[in-house]
């Protein structure tokens, strides 16, 4: 079969496509949903990340500023205690932030050679919230710290 032979679309056709292709990305782009979570939402996202271990205090170590000029640009250190050796040692570490429309945040990944369990980078904030630190160890136990952040204007858009 050459080029030619092929059916060709009508310009109605094309147009028909084209505009149920439309309709169908509008939709998909109104659908409802939260504007931001709440701690409901970021329970359940721990819950998924963790199962059903259960979660202490201690341990995690979570620096945020208290006030937050700027939800756009908000930096955190989170650091776990802990020996890093090949019988103790921290798996992951969860960034929960309670009020973002989407509240997992970042995970990041250990081994023992990794020597120390701290991280530090920044997040955009909606508005004022907790956010959580959730560290899982090598022997199946959790920790967590939990901290709130006033933020004076809203770095998601809202």
């Amino acid at each position: 079969m050459s080029k030619n032979d092929r059916p060709a679309l009508s310009r109605r056709q094309l147009l028909v496509a084209a505009g149920s292709g439309m309709l169908m990305a509008a939709g998909v782009a109104a659908a409802p949903r939260a504007a931001h979570a709440g701690p409901a939402e970021a329970d359940e996202a721990v819950k998924k990340l963790i199962g059903g271990a259960s979660i202490k205090e201690g341990r995690v170590n979570l620096k945020l500023p208290q006030i937050a000029e700027n939800g756009n640009t908000v930096p955190f250190t989170v650091s776990v205690d802990s020996p890093m050796t090949e019988s103790d040692y921290v798996k992951s570490v969860y960034i929960i932030s309670e009020g973002n429309p989407f509240p997992h945040v970042a995970t990041f990944n250990f081994t023992p050679a990794s020597g120390k369990a701290e991280v530090s980078m920044r997040m955009r904030m909606a508005k004022t919230q907790y956010v959580r630190a959730v560290a899982t160890m090598s022997d199946g136990s959790v920790y967590q710290a939990k901290q709130e952040v006033k933020v004076t204007i809203g770095g998601c858009g809202g």
